[in-house]
């Protein structure tokens, strides 16, 4: 219950309630319990428009909560003075605040964390977490609720869907088939009558299923991790590991050339208002390279840059790269990974936002 009503004690603006309640000798203030006191607590904070924790209590505490409001009756100010003098007397004693669980600690410490700790340690506090499974269920990514709405009976999609935002929910529903999502959405229908408890025991179900998948060792899916690499290797060696994989997996190759970014990848992906600013950021000798050597190998993309610059810019940098002599391989591939690293950075600084690949 602590939990649920911690406050800045200065909070407790009262227009002199306490203050009077404290010199009215006459009136003995009622012997209440901790549970009730708590409970007064948090009615008076309720009552001065102080957002209390208590959604984040377990739905046994938050019953018990109202039970006890409910029964305490008319507070007198001695006993609202009494109260109130006890509780902000243990805030004032209070020195530091720690974490209620392990939910909390790992929250706190994520920033600090290796990722397969953070992997680890989340896992076990779900585990531990006895709590409202709606909450946990909220909390996490939709790359990992995408799977229950294939897996999940329509009745128990919906349910989760109703519970969850709505942001979450609709980008949850377009990744589903449409015959699926139709019989999805009809199913919410069907919940106009559910009781709570189902509700509860439908939570507990889905947190028990994604409790059982196992924790994977790295932060990335792994069409992602390959794509990363091929990045970063030379297109026909690129190319040549592509053909190879088609020829393995073909569904896992086209996962894996949706994660591939390379030069060819420009036109598709980025912004034309975004070219002066990627050629800001590129070395001048840097460009003239990358084009010189584009003009073989992605013709389309050397184009690309040049109609979206200043005319006066793309004129230099097209009769810089026409006079460059053959460019060696190494030092084109070189350079074209240089601009890939330029849209890279701007991406990551939140400066420009790359479309998605296409099919």
């Amino acid at each position: 219950m602590q939990s649920a009503v911690a406050s800045d004690h200065s909070t407790f603006i009262l227009d002199g309630e306490v203050e009077d309640g404290l010199h009215m000798l006459d009136v003995t203030p009622r012997n209440l319990s901790k549970k009730q006191k708590a409970a007064v607590i948090v009615r008076l904070l309720l009552g001065h428009g102080v957002s209390l924790g208590v959604s984040k209590l377990s739905p046994d505490d938050q019953t018990k909560l109202a039970y006890t409001i409910a029964a305490l009756g008319n507070i007198d100010k001695p006993t609202l003075a009494e109260v109130v003098h006890e509780f902000t007397r243990q805030i004032d004693n209070l020195a530091l605040s720690f974490p209620q669980d392990l939910s909390e600690t790992v929250e706190l410490l994520e920033p600090y964390l290796a990722p397969g700790t953070l992997s680890k340690l989340r896992a076990t506090a779900e585990q531990r977490d006895t709590t409202d499974p709606w909450g946990r269920i909220a909390r996490q990514p939709v790359e990992r609720l995408r799977p229950l709405l294939s897996s999940e009976s329509a009745e128990v999609c919906a349910v989760m869907l109703s519970k969850l935002s709505v942001v979450k929910a609709a980008e949850l529903l377009a990744d589903v088939p449409p015959d699926r999502s139709e019989i999805v959405a009809h199913s919410m229908a069907l919940t106009e009558t559910i009781t709570p408890d189902i509700v509860d025991r439908i939570g507990l179900h889905i947190a028990g299923v994604l409790d059982a998948e196992p924790v994977s060792a790295f932060d990335k899916a792994a069409a992602e991790r390959v794509g990363a690499i091929l990045n970063a290797t030379p297109q026909e060696a690129r190319d040549r590991m592509l053909e190879g994989l088609e020829s393995r997996d073909a569904p896992f190759a086209s996962e894996v050339r949706k994660s591939i970014f390379a030069f060819p990848h420009i036109p598709t992906r980025v912004e034309p208002a975004d070219v002066p600013l990627i050629m800001r950021k590129v070395d001048g000798d840097t460009a003239v390279t990358a084009l010189a050597a584009g003009k073989t190998s992605a013709p389309l993309t050397v184009e690309f840059l040049l109609e979206n610059m200043s005319k006066r810019l793309a004129e230099q940098l097209r009769d810089d790269a026409e006079a460059r002599s053959a460019t060696k391989p190494e030092e084109g591939e070189a350079a074209m990974a240089e601009v890939i690293a330029a849209i890279r950075e701007l991406e990551s600084a939140g400066e420009i936002t790359l479309l998605p690949p296409g099919e």
